[in-house]
């Protein structure tokens, strides 16, 4: 029987993402998760298990009678009540205006987050970074009342983009949002400090909302010494209810918790009415056992030595598997500043590993999973027809654990400097 759509009334095929399209490729030659002789270096999630330093892992979860109801769509108060305490105590101690409960909404999983404001934005020009999350590609096509904008990041400069490229773009183009990871998955690139209060007050200045992905927010390998390994927009933010300034985030990532699907948005409060509408159609809201299982993870004791324990952890593998990938011939634009990715140009390559879907396919055979770069091309509609600018381009995951990495990598190089071996 073929699963071929065209045959069934209505329906449209529906493109997968490039994590699932690698995965479900990697499952036609016999992958499971559980199976030991696989490497996924596309996976979209950090172990998930106990780091040196790190807080125990949470094991189980109390499920109390009323957590049996529906949650409220927008979540449980008493947790966004914390999530704001955090976002206060980590980026705005001192500071006269203060998030509260009603500047955050909760939601299962980022997807969800950033659905919800997707579906609640006007009839206006969304600006966007190539190359990014690829998740934005159907995204960006599946709502119809704004136009999404593509801005195309040079390799050759670093990814670099300014607050005075920023301003251009949104003079120019008309842009009433900019949607982006910072860092960015997958190169890497982090906006921050000083760059970053410049680019929320031309936000401000130019009253262009700034959607910021920032899920990757607590694997930031460059920073100021002694300060916390954490950046967000929360710290530039003048007044929480004016300044247009949307952020994302969740256990996913930060909190390693990526099965748990307990996400935030965090925004002006009438930013936050809209989303938590939205979600009550397209949704209907989280789980209510794990939004209030979440409350110990957001004290900020905790976050501190979670992060601290990422960043000892993370940054040593990042090191390593960069190097060692330098010496294969994948090069990198720039060494990532955050993320748990290496963004590599596999063009040095001998042919067919010169081109990032023949490296994924030819990694395939070594039972190693790879993302192609063409699929961070964000291409909504598939408008672009042209072949992709990053189809040199492959993202490898130091997600997993060194001995994965490690395993890896052996089979990259013999398949690399060894192509004949058997």
């Amino acid at each position: 029987m073929s699963d071929d759509l065209s045959s069934v009334p209505a329906f449209r095929t529906v493109p997968r993402t490039g994590v699932i399209y690698v995965t479900t490729e990697a499952m036609r030659r016999g992958y499971r998760p559980s199976d030991p002789d696989w490497c996924n270096l596309g996976q979209g999630q950090p172990e998930i298990g106990d780091l040196p330093g790190a807080p125990p892992r949470v094991g189980s979860v109390q499920v109390d009678m009323n957590d049996l109801e529906y949650a409220p769509v927008a979540g449980l108060w008493e947790v966004r009540e914390a999530i704001a305490s955090l976002y206060n105590r980590l980026y705005r101690r001192g500071m006269p205006s203060q998030y509260s409960a009603e500047n955050v909404s909760l939601s299962g999983g980022g997807r969800t987050a950033l659905t919800r404001a997707a579906a609640s934005l006007g009839m206006v020009n969304l600006g966007h970074f190539l190359p990014d999350y690829t998740a934005y590609e159907e995204l960006l096509d599946v709502f119809k009342a704004f136009t999404s904008i593509p801005i195309l990041l040079e390799g050759e400069r670093g990814y670099a983009f300014t607050h005075e490229d920023l301003r251009r773009e949104i003079q120019g183009r008309g842009l009433s949002a900019l949607l982006f990871s910072n860092p960015c998955n997958p190169t890497g690139k982090l906006v921050h400090g000083e760059e970053l209060a410049r680019w929320v007050g031309v936000a401000r200045e130019l009253e262009c909302t700034l959607l910021i992905d920032e899920f990757y927010s607590h694997y930031i390998w460059s920073g100021r010494p002694n300060q916390l390994p954490v950046e967000s927009a929360a710290r530039y933010v003048e007044d929480v209810n004016k300044d247009p300034v949307v952020l994302f985030d969740g256990l996913t990532k930060n909190w390693r918790y990526p099965g748990w699907r307990m996400t935030w948005t965090v925004g002006p409060r009438q930013v936050i009415e809209a989303v938590s509408s939205a979600g009550s159609f397209l949704d209907g809201g989280g789980s209510r056992p794990l939004q209030r299982a979440a409350m110990p993870l957001l004290q900020e004791e905790l976050v501190v030595k979670e992060t601290l324990a990422i960043h000892r952890h993370f940054r040593d593998k990042r090191d390593r598997i960069h190097s060692r990938l330098e010496r294969l011939g994948i090069r990198t634009d720039r060494a990532p500043d955050g993320t748990f990715y290496i963004w590599g140009s596999v063009a040095g390559l001998p042919a067919p590993l010169n081109e990032g879907m023949g490296f994924f396919r030819a990694a395939l055979d070594q039972r190693i999973i790879t993302v192609p770069g063409e699929f961070f091309d964000v291409n909504p509609g598939k408008r672009r027809a042209r072949p992709s600018r990053f189809r040199n381009y492959v993202r490898l995951s130091f997600g997993p654990s060194q001995e994965v990495l490690d395993k890896a990598l052996e089979r990259l190089e013999a398949l690399i400097l060894h192509p004949t071996s058997p």
